[in-house]
């Protein structure tokens, strides 16, 4: 066992394509082993720039993250890329669609795309997202983007996880109104408008400049590209290059990145006590408590306390 998690962890360091991908599987899988790998990468991680990229669907997102991969690639950049997607009714495995539109990078050793299945996560990210994350950056990625699902204006977990977030609007898709609502929008820190070649281009961005004029933040970039043809996508890069490493923006940088830290912590120690709670309940014994709670015998409040008590905190 020694041996195999050697070789695996020394993969991830020489940032052999294979192995991330298997060890991703093992942590999505939750596999024997999985964690123990993580603990021994950790040391290793903290050197990559990680990117959110959010929006709703049909703005874009993956056709300017492939745009945006062959510009940094021109600068000898190692991308990682993890495209969190629906998950499928059937398999529970992840939807290909944002994978099959960066096939061109597909035999580039320097680039890893990686599709991960939501499964029902909320906040526009997988559960595992993050242990993924810390895969790409001990392999030696210099810049890791995180797509996310494309649910809308409730997808702010991006912000935990990244040291930027760019949201993707689309002129002709309605986001103009939703422009003003919260959430999502307050958590950017670059805005985007894509397909920027509409007419209705120059309405919408009248109408960011106004919310921003509202805003405490006003100096959100926005930015037009047409990703299908790159128109834009130069002007951006840069922008994100100059955005991480401006020295006023170190601080907020190292904030995000002890949320990240936080947002780790809390999702194992979650899988954790849920693990321990559950751990020794037969599914009989699950049953016969759902049917006391059904017939309001019980509640489950002071269910779910029930079973907290039988927690061991200090198992091994």
């Amino acid at each position: 066992m020694e041996e195999r998690f050697s070789e695996l962890i020394n993969g991830i360091l020489e940032g052999n394509q294979r192995v991330i991908a298997k060890t991703i599987s093992m942590v999505e899988n939750q596999e024997n082993g999985s964690i123990e790998i993580l603990k021994r990468i950790y040391p290793n991680t903290g050197r990559a720039r990680v990117i959110g990229i959010t929006g709703s669907p049909g703005t874009g997102k993956s056709t300017l993250v492939d745009q945006m991969i062959f510009r940094w690639r021109k600068e000898g950049k190692k991308i990682g890329v993890i495209a969190v997607d629906p998950t499928s009714p059937f398999s529970g495995g992840a939807i290909l669609g944002d994978r099959i539109r960066m096939m061109r990078h597909a035999y580039d050793e320097d680039v890893f795309i990686r599709s991960m299945a939501s499964r029902g996560y909320l906040g526009g990210v997988s559960r595992f997202t993050g242990d993924a994350i810390k895969i790409l950056d001990a392999s030696g990625k210099d810049i890791i983007i995180v797509e996310t699902v494309g649910v809308g204006q409730d997808e702010i977990e991006i912000v935990k996880l990244s040291d930027l977030v760019v949201l993707l609007l689309n002129p002709t898709s309605g986001d103009d109104i939703q422009a003003f609502k919260a959430g999502i929008m307050e958590i950017a820190d670059i805005y985007v408008i894509n397909k920027a070649d509409l007419p209705e281009t120059e309405r919408m961005e009248i109408q960011l400049n106004a919310l921003l004029s509202l805003s405490s933040n006003k100096n959100i970039p926005i930015i037009k590209t047409v990703a299908i043809n790159g128109e834009g996508v130069d002007e951006l890069v840069k922008t994100i290059d100059q955005m991480t490493y401006q020295s006023d923006r170190l601080k907020t940088i190292e904030k995000r990145r002890k949320e990240f830290a936080k947002w780790l912590l809390f999702e194992h120690l979650k899988e954790i006590l849920s693990s321990r709670v559950t751990k020794g309940i037969t599914e009989e014994e699950m049953e016969k408590i759902i049917e006391r709670i059904y017939s309001k015998e019980s509640d489950p409040y002071s269910m779910a306390e029930e079973l907290a008590k039988r927690v061991k905190i200090n198992e091994d």
